[in-house]
């Protein structure tokens, strides 16, 4: 024997082993490959968790992600020191089946911390994803100590399991995110997975033939965990792909409904009345529509981000004949227009289901009279839709007297937006913004700033008088911002592009609540 590792240096000392149940190299496999691939599935899962609540952004992203890989560094390095100390097969069957437990319960714990205990949802948040991660990170180095016999074979069984645990952790990801998600509610996905862990202990358990008195605990603990995620409020009616998506009866007008996706209240729809425009940027386009092409005229409009269809609905009525494409990347927000927002949408509109940037691509040049931007990745607009390059291709595909109408957010110092429209000049000719006054600097104030924006762009001179008594028809207290006034406003903004575009880090914290 080895005097430092405690390890046999000859294979044939193996058989000299005393004879106790053990992990053969399948078993073995399968609890590293699945005991990985739940990591990953707990981190994608926190994700669209947390996103009604802290929104996706880079931020929450990175957040997830930070803490999904110091559960697996602190798992992994914990799990190997313990491993030496103790008997490794004394702790795998309770490594799984604790989280499980946290795993099955998580759905419930966070909803009711957002509802009820908000500053200390991130904490929370943490903690769901550390201790499962960590404990379930333990697994390959307990795994690994059991499975190491001999030294002539340390560096097969290492590599193998780091393999395997490497391929659960792809497989993890690639199931969660096209597979997972699209067929099945957060709450349920992780009970699901909860369960398999619990049973998974039970298993192994009864494989090393070590009777847990912890198994009516756990069945409890799951059984609380299903109770709790069906009674605590999930803020969702459909969980798509990209959305924990919900739809609100307006209490004061028959047929109005508003489309709130991730927390954020992104379109209004009156399934009688297309003209009736609710919220005030979608009021801003509407004018700017209004002004720039006479009344009637059919117009190509191309829409980047589809929500519930205002604005296609809106030109649909009031220009008929009128071709609207919609780009729209989550096709449960497009199943849901059809099923919950009024009747089908006219036979004039065209909706794809696809990332806006490559429907860009797709619109033949000058051929368009009208493209509007208004996606919006949980509370900004997608950066890869807001860069030289992408503006270029809205140009592009615009006629020579087309327009570009885009729904901007921003607050405090309003970074993004200010970038956005330097971003503007840089490619078209004639760029104007519209909003509150003291939102685009034509007002001084000490108020807090900020909001929706929407900024026009085009090479054909557009009339800001007619925009201006577009605006004040429809009441929206907006103003118009050009030329000198725009600059000062702008200041040293920057020009965003492909190779640097840090929209989340411009974007200052503010509500949630679109208008």
């Amino acid at each position: 024997m080895s005097p430092v590792t405690g390890l046999s240096s000859s294979p044939v000392a193996e058989s000299t082993r005393s004879r106790r149940p053990g992990l053969g190299p399948r078993t073995a496999a399968v609890l590293v490959f699945g005991a990985s691939a739940a990591v990953l599935v707990v981190e994608i899962v926190a994700l669209r968790l947390l996103a009604p609540y802290l929104g996706l952004t880079l931020e929450t992203s990175t957040l997830v992600i930070g803490i999904a890989l110091t559960a697996i560094a602190l798992g992994s390095w914990l799990g190997g020191r313990i491993a030496d100390q103790v008997d490794p097969l004394r702790l795998l069957a309770p490594a799984l089946g604790v989280s499980g437990a946290v795993v099955a319960l998580t759905p419930a714990v966070l909803r009711s911390v957002a509802e009820w205990a908000r500053p200390l949802l991130i904490l929370v948040a943490a903690l769901t994803v550390l201790v499962p991660g960590a404990l379930l990170s333990a697994v390959t180095p307990l795994v690994t100590k059991v499975r190491l016999t001999s030294l002539a074979e340390t560096g097969t069984v290492v590599g193998r399991l780091s393999g395997v645990g490497t391929v659960g952790s792809i497989v993890g990801t690639v199931l969660t995110g096209f597979v997972l998600l699209s067929r099945l509610p957060v709450s349920g996905i992780l009970l699901g997975l909860g369960a398999l862990l619990v049973v998974a202990s039970l298993l192994v358990g009864w494989r090393l033939r070590r009777r847990s008195g912890a198994a009516p605990a756990l069945a409890l603990v799951l059984a609380a965990g299903g109770l709790a995620a069906s009674v605590v409020p999930g803020g969702c009616d459909v969980e798509t792909r990209y959305h924990c998506a919900e739809v609100v009866a307006d209490p004061t007008r028959e047929g109005g409904r508003t489309l709130v996706l991730d927390g954020v209240r992104h379109s209004y729809v009156d399934a009688g009345d297309p003209t009736h425009l609710e919220f005030t940027y979608v009021k801003a386009v509407a004018s700017v529509t209004d002004a720039a092409f006479p009344a009637g005229r059919r117009l190509t409009a191309h829409h980047l981000g589809g929500g519930g269809l205002t604005l296609p609905r809106y030109l649909a009525v009031t220009r008929p004949g009128t071709r609207s494409v919609v780009s729209e990347i989550d096709a449960g927000v497009v199943r849901i227009d059809r099923e919950r927002l009024g009747p089908r949408p006219d036979p004039g509109i065209e909706v794809r289901t696809e990332d806006g940037r490559l429907g860009l691509k797709r619109p033949a040049t000058d051929s368009l009279d009208l493209v509007v931007g208004d996606a919006f990745g949980g509370v900004s607009v997608p950066w890869h839709l807001t860069t030289v390059e992408a503006l270029r291709e809205v140009r592009r595909a615009l006629a020579p007297d087309g327009l570009y109408a885009v729904n901007l957010i921003d607050h405090g110092e309003q970074a993004f937006a200010k970038a956005e429209l330097a971003t503007l000049r840089e490619v078209f000719t004639h760029v104007a913004l519209l909003g509150e006054p003291a939102d685009i600097g034509l007002t001084h104030t000490d108020a807090p700033v900020g909001g929706n924006v929407v900024a026009v762009a085009s090479d054909h001179p557009f009339d800001l008088t007619e925009i201006q008594k577009a605006l004040n028809a429809r009441s929206t207290g907006w103003n118009t911002a050009t030329g000198d006034a725009l600059t000062t406003w702008l200041g040293d903004a920057p020009v965003l592009t492909d190779d640097y575009a840090p929209v989340d880090q411009l974007l200052q914290p503010y509500a949630t609540q679109r208008q």
